[in-house]
């Protein structure tokens, strides 16, 4: 809305206003025009409506910041007309106008949606300012939608895939915890995207154009492991032929990502712990402290609580680490990413491989969403590259994929597609299907249904209402 208001916009056309888009819905001509001519010459985009119908309809074909709506409409009270406006366009600022200017009806008003009220006759002043405000707060609200759409649409950028709730959440608290300085906990199964999350964190704060260096420490030896964190001094040992950094100092400014740490030795996790309260460590074999300024980002697959019951886990680390948690969800918790994870990852190998792969086959996705996928969003990729790598053609059927996997497409009903199917009602009627063969299994017990699917009762009940799945009560035929 970058653009000047056209002064005279022609009949059923609405200009890019810069001051804004304003709708008059009011059955008095003299007060529609008067009012359309102090707006326009202000740079507003003005159309107008006599009546609620029109108004709605007007509302149903365009986008307005700001609604002037007379009180006393031929077909309706413009308090009647308030709740329908609102819930038509949630974010319209509204403002009352009319000549019946008591307590109760202003009271009315604003307990129904409306943004102000004033009288007939107004001050042009006044009304101006109003209108200013008003206006005013929508973009706010609108900047503060996108900002947050921009956001999310980064970190997609960054391989992040999905639109379901679970996923939607992290998006929310990577938004929150990435500007701070906080150590976050990164805690879910193998394959679930934890380093792109760490990642993803490093990247949308003050760190950013520091490094950010991952390290996964459940894959060396404990003497190996100190070596490469604290670096070590020429002679620290028999190889140790010359000094070397660690990956704290490499990481400097920047962000450290320990993954697995579960797996580490007690003795380095209180190496690790003091890098932490003190911010400065030193090098094996070393006598002088070194002072580092590293966020450290933690993962887990396994439990640290039950780590520190069993003596596994030093407890003051955990707490230490454990100052923001994000719980990354299995992908058998948000099957309805799967579409958008197979068509991002088809895109992908399609490019690396040089293969003209255009879609995938309903008879392809009928498996895929009905597997449990152990290895998570990790296993779903290899599955893709794996039949991106063997197709000749520009399609992938159900024979690209492996067989532990192909196996499972008996699990749901047929996936033959309407002709104004999309990817995703398909995905929506297996989900539906899976859920209410779980449903009769547990005999309609919704509890144990949850249960079954790992997932909890909330997320199972959000799902029956948004598939609009009939509950049938329990030991009914």
């Amino acid at each position: 809305m970058s653009e000047a208001a056209v002064i005279t916009p022609s009949a059923g056309e609405m200009p890019s206003p810069s001051a804004g888009a304003v709708l008059i819905i009011d059955d008095e001509a003299a007060i529609r025009e008067s009012l359309e001519t102090l707006l326009t010459l202000e740079g507003y985009a003005v159309d107008t409506a006599e009546t609620a119908e029109e108004g709605l309809a007007r509302i149903a074909e365009r986008n307005f910041d700001l609604v002037l709506l007379d009180l006393a409409l031929p077909d309706r009270s413009g308090i009647d007309l308030l709740p329908e406006l609102c819930a038509q366009a949630p974010r319209l600022s509204v403002i009352m106008i009319t000549a019946y200017g008591t307590v109760e009806n202003a009271v009315k008003a604003m307990q129904s949606g409306a943004a102000n009220f004033i009288q007939k006759p107004w001050d042009n002043e006044k009304l101006l300012a109003d209108v200013r405000a008003a206006v005013a707060r929508r973009r706010a609200e609108e900047e503060n939608i996108q900002l947050k759409r921009a956001l999310k649409q980064r970190y997609n950028f960054e391989s992040i895939v999905g639109k379901s709730e679970p996923m939607l959440k992290i998006f929310d608290l990577v938004a929150q915890v990435a500007p701070s300085r906080s150590t976050v906990l990164l805690q879910g199964e193998s394959g679930t995207g934890k380093e792109l999350i760490a990642k993803a964190i490093h990247l949308n704060s003050p760190r950013k154009d520091h490094p950010f260096v991952p390290v996964n420490t459940g894959s060396m030896p404990p003497d190996l492991l100190d070596s490469i964190l604290f670096g070590h001094v020429k002679g620290a040992f028999t190889s140790a032929v010359a000094a070397k950094k660690g990956l704290f100092e490499v990481a400097d400014k920047g962000t450290l990502f320990l993954d697995e740490i579960g797996t580490m030795s007690l003795e380095t996790q209180s190496k690790i712990l003091r890098v932490l309260q003190d911010r400065k460590f030193m090098h094996l074999g070393g006598v002088h402290e070194v002072h580092v300024d590293v966020r450290i980002i933690a993962a887990t697959n396994v439990d640290l609580k039950e780590q520190v019951k069993e003596g596994k886990f030093r407890e003051d680390l955990f707490y230490r680490l454990n100052v923001i948690t994000v719980d990354l969800p299995p992908l058998r918790q948000r099957k309805e990413d799967i579409p958008l994870l197979v068509n991002f990852f088809l895109a992908k190998f399609a490019e690396e491989n040089d293969r003209p792969i255009a879609r995938i086959t309903p008879e392809a996705l009928r498996p895929l969403l009905a597997y449990s996928w152990p290895g998570n969003v990790r296993e779903l990729e290899n599955a893709v590259e794996r039949a991106v790598v063997l197709s000749s053609g520009s399609e992938i059927g159900p024979e690209l994929l492996p067989d532990s996997i192909a196996g499972r497409a008996a699990a749901f009903p047929s996936l033959e597609a309407r002709a104004d199917d999309s990817l995703f009602d398909m995905v929506e009627d297996c989900e539906r299907h899976l859920i209410v063969q779980m449903l009769e299994k547990c005999n309609w017990n919704q509890t144990e249904a949850a249960e079954n699917f790992r997932v909890p009762l909330s997320t199972l009940n959000q799902k029956i209402k948004r598939l609009n799945i009939e509950i049938k009560k329990k030991g009914r035929e």
